[in-house]
């Protein structure tokens, strides 16, 4: 899977243009808040219509604009295809190979991506739910039918719960909980030896990229932990015979908390670096590249399933990790078309093989920036300096409506604009002194 090129309309703080990426690696550098992650969000919506940000579709859209729209050509499924999205703050239009489709969810049978975000650190770092929802989200992308397990269990789970808060009003309703605990135990059985199964996946390859990005130094390990004793090699009979105890074992407990404390809302997984608990006692580089090997894996495991190798998006992944880890990235993750996102120039000069954007946006006044590497001239206003050919070009500029006057004050310059061919005009309340210094820093 190969994004061959990406053209963004109004999209956040990017400024109108398009980008022909390499088939290997791509790195995007600049400064913070110049729109680095914004690209590779671009790319990811095309997974599914969501940012992995969180974000509305409604905060997509540049300030002052009314309608965002992105258009991405790809190759997938061994032919060249084209994807687009538009949203105009009332409705969302998808377009695949120019046909139009009624639902976001169309995307994710074309294109798929793996991200990673500072955000995803989380994973080591914070409670046991965030480590569910992934591993949980990872095996709905491999398992159509685990969405609606998780579903029905936590269907069953909320009306235990809430029998168990009736029970301490009326005590003869405990001989009813053994239905729900049978049911529990048939659903939360193939739940949990789902999970058993995809830990077992991404353990082995999580290891082998750990062990290459830490340089054979270190050895990442992944383990269940099931509040049901249940382990690993167990069937799903078996599962269930120790999930059904463990609801019965816990019922003291439970009728007291009103809640039930044991099954798969309750599990986890650790995450250990030789030995040692990654969560505890790992340093951020370590807990970095340890998340790291783990969406590296993910994305061997997509491949494993669909024939197509995912497109593989890292924000800001290389902070925090030392010389020879970042050189594994960028040049040694094999047979992926990877988009890095960067702030040091020196990360750039790492890079053996692929292509290099570089995200700077000039700041010509109160809520407008624009791109640097669009900018024809920068030209002083002096009405002295100013030509009867130029007047004639800004008048026909005004016509034409290509001219962006980014402030109600006497604009003091203009800067002449390329995008894509077709020029326009900004006037800035800046001299062109300000800005070409401004272009400097």
């Amino acid at each position: 899977m190969i994004v061959k090129s990406l053209h963004f309309e109004n999209y956040r703080n990017l400024n109108d243009n398009s980008i022909v990426p390499a088939d290997n690696v791509n790195v995007i550098y600049g400064e913070n808040a110049n729109g680095k992650t914004n690209l590779i969000e671009a790319i990811w919506l095309f997974c599914g219509g969501h940012s992995f940000r969180g974000s509305k579709d409604s905060e997509l859209i540049n300030f002052d604009k009314s309608f965002f729209r992105l258009k991405m050509d790809f190759f997938a499924q061994d032919r060249d295809q084209t994807a687009e999205i538009i949203f105009d703050k009332s409705k969302k239009l998808i377009k695949i190979n120019e046909v139009e489709k009624n639902s976001s969810s169309y995307l994710t049978e074309i294109f798929s991506a793996v991200v990673f975000s500072p955000e995803h650190l989380s994973l080591i770092k914070q409670g046991p739910n965030v480590r569910r929802r992934f591993l949980d989200a990872a095996i709905c992308q491999h398992r159509i039918r685990y969405a609606s397990l998780l579903a029905q269990y936590n269907r069953i789970i909320n009306q235990r719960n809430a029998l168990l808060k009736d029970i301490l009003k009326n005590r003869e309703l405990k001989e009813t909980l053994s239905i729900w605990d049978d049911s529990l135990s048939i659903v939360g059985a193939q739940i949990i030896y789902e999970r058993f199964g995809y830990i077992r996946q991404l353990r082995a390859s999580s290891k082998a990229y750990h062990s290459g990005i830490s340089g054979e130094k270190e050895e990442l390990d992944i383990s269940c932990i099931c509040t049901a004793k249940a382990e690993e090699n167990d069937s799903v009979e078996v599962i269930r015979d120790k999930l059904r105890n463990a609801f019965y074992s816990s019922r003291h407990e439970d009728y007291h908390t009103g809640y039930t404390s044991v099954g798969p809302h309750r599990d986890d997984f650790d995450i250990k670096i030789n030995g040692i608990s990654a969560r505890r006692f790992a340093s951020q580089g370590q807990q970095r590249s340890a998340v790291l090997s783990m969406k590296l894996s993910e994305a061997d495991l997509l491949y494993r399933k669909n024939g197509e190798r995912p497109v593989i998006l890292l924000d800001d992944v290389l902070s925090e990790l030392d010389n020879k880890r970042q050189d594994f990235l960028l040049n040694k993750v094999e047979d992926y078309q990877v988009f890095v996102t960067c702030c040091e120039e020196s990360n750039k000069e790492q890079l053996q093989r692929g292509k290099v954007f570089y995200v700077k946006y000039l700041h010509l006044g109160k809520d407008t920036s624009i791109e640097i590497n669009n900018i024809v001239g920068i030209f002083d206003m002096d009405t002295s300096t100013v030509s009867k050919h130029t007047r004639e070009f800004l008048r026909v500029c005004e016509k034409e409506n290509r001219i962006v006057n980014v402030s109600y004050e006497l604009p003091k310059s203009y800067i002449l604009y390329d995008f894509s061919g077709e020029y326009s005009v900004y006037l800035s309340p800046l001299n062109s002194a300000t800005l070409l210094k401004r272009m400097a820093d």
